[in-house]
């Protein structure tokens, strides 16, 4: 079986989407890469969590060739390759329909960093996309999904802002491997939910200051970062 530990990662962080309520049904999909072998694994479409294994998991090439596996990977597959290819440091994708990051995806808003909760994880608001052209849409939507994302990056640091909200679709959210992917998905969705709280409690808010919004983020992930302890994660 190919890449056997990454199947096992990919069908973990999967899972993890589960256990913390992200999906219904066979909503959503999370994948990781072997850049080393220029290989993606991706959960199957359609396949619900409860039926997942590491033998489920569909391998494939980076034009989306299916290299090991009986299964068609997800339909979402064209949007992870383009994150994938774009993004040399991405080593795993997560797409949902969470509730509450769906909700401000369908607004078309980005979810601005209220508080220090967001700053900890997210260097700036967790931005929305432009809508897809018609045109678009009835070609290669799925890549152009990707590409409409990376256009939303542009200027941002993909690693300090791990997730993106594609306008009227969902969440889709990134890491160095699936399971923090997984991660930064569930965050996300935390975030989501507390924004959406503030707003329709305090009215028109304002985002917190630069210098609070940078305290916190680099403490925890910049160079002269001090939070936690020193080899452990």
């Amino acid at each position: 079986m190919l890449l056997k530990s990454l199947r096992e990662e990919v069908v973990v962080a999967n899972l993890e989407l589960v256990r913390h309520g992200l999906v219904l049904y066979t909503f959503g999909n999370a994948s990781g890469i072997s850049r080393e072998e220029g290989l993606v694994a991706i959960k199957p479409s359609g396949v619900p969590y409860e039926k997942l294994r590491d033998e489920s998991i569909v391998v494939v090439d980076m034009q989306g060739r299916v290299i090991e596996g009986t299964l068609r990977p997800s339909s979402d597959l064209d949007t992870h390759l383009a994150l994938y290819r774009e993004f040399s440091r991405i080593g795993g994708v997560v797409h949902t329909h969470s509730e509450f990051a769906t909700a401000w995806a369908q607004a078309r808003r980005p979810i601005p960093c209220l508080g220090t909760t967001h700053a900890d994880y997210f260097h700036g608001e967790i931005p929305v996309t432009e809508c897809l052209s018609a045109d678009e849409i009835a070609d290669q939507y799925e890549r152009n999904t990707g590409r409409v994302i990376c256009r939303a990056l542009s200027g941002i640091d993909p690693g300090s802002v791990p997730a993106v909200l594609v306008a009227g679709h969902g969440p889709f959210s990134w890491g160095v491997s699936a399971a923090e992917a997984a991660h930064h998905a569930v965050i996300l969705e935390s975030l989501a939910r507390m924004a959406y709280y503030t707003c329709n409690l305090a009215g028109n808010m304002i985002p917190i200051s630069k210098q609070l919004h940078d305290k916190h983020y680099l403490r925890k992930h910049g160079e002269a970062a001090y939070y936690g302890q020193v080899g452990h994660e």
